[in-house]
């Protein structure tokens, strides 16, 4: 013993395995009491033994324990055993837990097949159990390969429930577990090929139709295994060849197969082979091609002779609720059919459409799969050849209850089109149609005809498309069909959109339009090309452009919807898109304006930062051109909308105006304007705060003239707009406002002084406004253009809140004002003496008197500056506070001397701003349908005959004015008297060598002889005007009044030109 001992540890593979064999003998041939002391020595050696890298050393190892269990009995090793289990279920590496497997059979098969029977239950749980790690299962399954080989033909009886759990540890995610369950189950059948064939074959079998296609392999592998054993041929040879249906079986091993196995059975046994062929896996395609071209002879014999079975196979198949067992079975339906062509399809198509009846959807579903494969394999004439009975076979499925077998059906449609062409198109799709009609049906065959056109779009759309948009349009088919028309929809779109938008717009107003809509945002949201975005443009805005007022509502709802909800990109069309809708803002029609307004709202939400900014310059030309399409009204009715106003186009002018460059902010400020022009103060409400934030910001900064003129006209607007509700804006307005008075441009100065006019008018405090303009006008002593500047402030916020100024500073104004009329600088001079007229409003009874007395009506002064002063100042009072002054009825003689004087004065300005005095009394009389003073009348024609060109223009302007007064307030317009006056006058200016008097002169008779009105009244006067004037003024009007009354009528002159530009 001490010799074995030290020999089962020694180098040599060839010792050890002769000391276990040694060992195993002596425990075989001796007394159990003899051996029984030399146990504890001779175990840890034939441990190690049972764990060797060497094969033979192991199963050396094994017998020996096998020999050892049996001459000592069970109870000599109560610690064996679960070491061999631990080691059997180890994850050191397979060798030990193979030698384990090996060592703990020897032992089971030593106890005998009792103990088997106690043991294989729990090893096949084991075995089947997926929650344990592989290796684990490694373990107990390498039992199914040495358990065989122990107890030989009394393992029979375990062969039936070992082998399922065999393949499937062929389908083990772990590569050693397969290795393992293949060794497993060649070795099964190697030993029970020919004595357990009832017990192999149901399991293969099955698994050759199982989901998990490892298993399916592995079962062609065993079983390729087993009737290589059964046929005496070996399948380890290639079967490479060029054609799949070249063989290398002889009839000598198939009559030894059919011997072994019996008909029916081999019949079985080959079709599923067979339909391995059309696996949808590629190994389980090739392993079943290699053992059938080793097995059978002739395949088409065989296929001939296995038929009936496969055909039973391939039914059972197409009804499963597997898709690979359905698609397995199609496309071996289909090799069939390709095999031996006509003469099976009389005996396939009616199997098939019975099975169409059949109420199981998985069965009817495999039909559809088997005739799409049998079209694809057959020849186009079989196809055309059965035709009349697939037709209505597909037509019935395409209308199916189940879905699946829709969708199967219209696979089996592009197999039939493919085969019939247009006929198919004819007699299938006019089936499905009539079936829309049909409640019962109208669901089934919509979806079918949506699966068609998911597979066959090109050729099913333009064939249904006609149909669908018939009226009354079937929008909901159109809406799903376009979902799955892919590119085919192009070609039809622009069809689509003019039958959606008629039936949409049907359906405004009614419960149905939101389900409507709902079908057109379907249609645009299938739109996936670039070609179609063009389309559903250029279409929605020709719809737009309708002259049914429903039409223009409906495309524009379903241009706001694509707008919105597609994904494509319609830069390239932002341009057209905001002109068109943008002009939609002027329509009357509020279904119209709603959906232009959500539609601009859609496309501005849409476009980032940077395409915001690129689009102000033409959102502001696109608001002009909707400005000029108004009808009557001040305001855009788009713009109007209750809780949404311009909040659609207020983040673009916003971007610009934050963002842009100087140009941009001055476009967006503009663009800003006109919109504000065109918005009501209700409308603007909810924007204010958004619209002066960053107006006020901008201004802050030091941006050029025309930027701040930009945003000061805007803010000017705004004011003018709804002033009241930019009251929480006041301090930082006014002192931005006083800032911007200070600004060098002149152009900034003058808009900030507009804006200032319209800021005092909701002013809480208008005394802090006249103070800082007050001490501005004394601080800026030495800069006569900003201190112009802030005279003429002071004038225009006197016009409008006069009224707001206290007793104090309204006392130190008039000190101001005063105390400078005679200051040499004539723009101060004549700013500060409309400013002095403008006062006049606001001043108290004995205040004003002073004033008047003092700086109006004294004509007594040899200072012609402070005449032109005093000229100017009673110009503006007249034209703006005439009430005021002619309060006090003694004053109205005293003006009319004063006017005169002025009038006939040998300086020109003052002459100037004489007549218009004139022009400013001469205006309130006939408003107040008071005869016209006669020495005023004459004055202005004496001044015709003044030396100065400027002087007579102005004549013809004031005569001009005047004459507008008097056509407005009366149809006969001027008195007859003044007429017979001023005409002559007119005559004479109309003679004049320069172009300005004599042009002025002439526009002013066209309107003094309401000649654009008709020429009644010039034949009225042609014949009282006698001699030499008579025939001049015939000559004038045939000569130059006919011609200049085909012009535009020039615009109309100012006369206040203490109004800065």
């Amino acid at each position: 013993m001490p010799v074995v001992t030290r020999a089962i540890e020694d180098r040599s593979t060839e010792t050890r395995k002769m000391a276990c064999q040694i060992i195993g003998n002596m425990y075989s041939l001796t007394d159990q009491k003899d051996l029984a002391p030399y146990l504890p020595n001779i175990m840890p050696g034939l441990k190690k033994s049972l764990v060797d890298p060497v094969p033979e050393v192991r199963g050396m190892s094994a017998r020996a324990l096998g020999a050892m269990v049996r001459g000592i009995g069970e109870q000599g090793f109560e610690d064996l055993q679960p070491w061999l289990m631990a080691t059997l279920t180890s994850d050191v590496n397979t060798v030990n837990r193979s030698g384990a497997a090996q060592g703990l059979s020897e032992v089971i098969g030593a106890l005998g097949i009792d103990k088997l029977k106690q043991y294989i239950s729990d090893i096949i749980e084991t075995a089947n159990r997926s929650d344990i790690p592989p290796y684990v299962r490694d373990g107990y399954i390498m039992m199914f390969i040495y358990l065989p080989s122990v107890f030989g033909q009394g393992f029979t009886q375990f062969v039936g429930p070992i082998l399922p759990t065999i393949l499937k540890a062929l389908a083990d995610e772990s590569e050693y577990v397969r290795d393992t369950g293949l060794k497993a189950g060649q070795k099964i059948i190697n030993m029970f090929a020919e004595t357990s064939i009832e017990l192999l074959l149901p399991e293969l079998e099955k698994g050759l139709f199982n989901e998990n296609w490892r298993i399916r392999l592995s079962s062609v592998q065993l079983l390729g295994d087993l009737l290589y054993k059964l046929s005496g041929v070996s399948g380890k040879g290639s079967t490479e060849t060029a054609h799949d249906d070249d063989n290398f079986g002889t009839e000598i091993s198939q009559q030894v197969v059919i011997k072994m196995l019996g008909v029916e059975r081999r019949n079985r046994v080959l079709s599923g082979l067979y339909m391995g062929r059309s696996d949808t896996a590629l190994l389980v395609r090739q392993s079943s091609l290699h053992v059938w071209k080793v097995i059978v002879s002739n395949t088409p014999k065989t296929l001939r002779d296995i038929l009936p079975t496969l055909f039973s196979l391939l039914l059972a198949c197409l009804a499963s609720t597997s898709y690979d067992k359905r698609e397995v079975a199609a496309r071996t339906l289909g090799d069939i059919v390709k095999k031996l062509g006509e003469r099976v399809l009389p005996e396939i198509l009616p199997i098939l459409e019975v099975g169409l009846a059949s109420e199981d959807a998985d069965k009817r579903q495999g039909v559809c799969i088997g005739l799409s494969e049998i079209m694809k394999s057959t020849s186009r004439d079989h196809v055309i050849g059965y035709s009349d009975s697939l037709i209505p076979t597909v037509a019935k499925a395409l209308s199916d209850s189940e879905g699946s077998v829709r969708s199967a059906a219209a696979k089996t449609f592009d197999s039939l089109h493919a085969n019939i062409g247009l006929r198919a198109l004819d007699e299938v799709l006019p089936n499905l149609l009539e079936k829309l009609n049909d409640e019962s049906q109208k669901e089934y065959a919509l979806d079918g005809l949506q699966q068609v056109m998911a597979i066959k779009s090109q050729a099913v759309l333009p064939y249904l498309v006609p149909k669908l948009t018939h009226p009354p349009v079937n929008t909901k088919a159109l809406s799903l069909l376009s979902s799955v028309a892919g590119h085919a929809l192009d070609r039809e779109l622009h069809k689509i959109l003019q039958a959606l938008s008629g039936s949409l717009a049907s359906k405004l107003g009614t419960p149905d339009e939101d389900e409507e809509l709902g079908y057109c945002i379907a249609v645009v949201q299938s739109v996936q090309t670039e070609p179609a975005v063009r389309t559903v443009i250029d279409e929605s805005l020709r719809l737009l452009s309708s002259k049914e007022e429903r039409v223009q509502a409906a495309s524009a709802m379903i241009l706001n919807v694509f707008c919105k909800e597609t994904k494509m990109e319609y830069e390239d069309y932002l341009s057209q898109l905001f002109r068109a809708t943008i002009g939609l803002l002027s329509h009357s029609d509020i279904r119209v304006l709603t959906a232009a307004w959500d539609c601009i709202n859609s496309i501005v939400k849409r476009l980032d930062s940077t395409k915001c900014m690129m689009q102000v310059p033409t959102v502001k030309q696109a608001l002009r051109y909707a400005v000029a399409d108004l009808k009557g009204g001040s305001v855009l009715p788009g713009l109007c909308l209750p809780k949404k106003g311009m909040t659609c186009l207020l983040p673009l002018f916003r971007e610009g105006l934050l963002s842009g460059a100087p140009e941009l902010k001055e476009t967006s400020a503009l663009g800003l304007s006109d919109a504000i022009k065109v918005t009501s103060a209700d409308a603007l409400k909810q924007s204010v705060v958004h619209i002066t934030g960053p107006l006020i910001r901008v201004l802050g900064d030091r941006y050029g003239p025309t930027v701040r003129v930009a945003m000061l006209e805007t803010i000017t607007v705004l004011l003018l707009k709804c002033g009241p509700m930019l009251k929480p804006f006041l301090p930082q307005l006014q002192t931005t406002f006083i800032k911007a008075l200070k600004d060098a441009a002149r152009s900034v100065r003058l808009r900030a002084a507009e804006a200032m006019a319209q800021l005092i008018v909701i002013h809480m405090k208008a005394d802090s406004v006249f103070t800082e303009l007050n001490n501005s006008i004394k601080d800026y002593s030495d800069d006569s253009s900003v201190r112009e500047t802030f005279l003429y402030a002071l004038r225009l916020c006197l016009t409008g809140g006069s009224k707001k100024m206290g007793a104090a500073i309204r006392q130190e104004v008039t000190k101001t004002i005063t105390g400078l009329m005679g200051t040499a600088e004539d723009s101060v001079r004549t700013t500060n003496a409309a400013a002095l007229g403008a006062l006049l409003g606001c001043l108290p009874s004995e205040e004003k008197s002073d004033v008047i007395l003092s700086h109006l009506l004294d004509k007594n002064d040899s200072n012609w500056m402070i005449l032109h002063a005093r000229s100017v100042a009673l110009f503006v009072a007249l034209k703006e506070s005439y009430g005021s002054l002619l309060e006090d009825g003694d004053n109205r003689e005293a003006v009319i001397e004063v006017l005169l004087s002025h009038s006939s004065s040998d300086k020109v300005s003052v002459a100037q701003f004489g007549l218009r005095g004139i022009a400013m009394m001469l205006e309130q009389d006939i408003r107040a349908s008071t005869s016209l003073d006669k020495r005023l009348v004459i004055s202005v024609k004496t001044a015709m005959k003044s030396e100065s060109n400027d002087v007579k223009q102005l004549v013809a302007h004031v005569i001009e004015l005047v004459s507008r007064v008097a056509n407005h307030c009366s149809q006969e317009g001027l008195e007859e008297s003044v007429s017979k006056i001023w005409i002559p006058t007119l005559i004479t200016g109309a003679k004049e060598k320069n172009s300005a008097v004599k042009a002025s002169s002439e526009y002013a008779l066209i309107t003094l002889l309401q000649l654009r009105k008709s020429d009644d009244c010039y034949k009225k006067y042609l014949p009282i005007i006698d001699g030499p004037k008579g025939e001049l003024l015939l000559e004038t009007y045939n000569k130059n009044l006919k011609r200049l009354l085909k012009l535009a009528e020039p615009k109309e002159e100012v006369l206040d030109v203490t109004l800065l530009k």
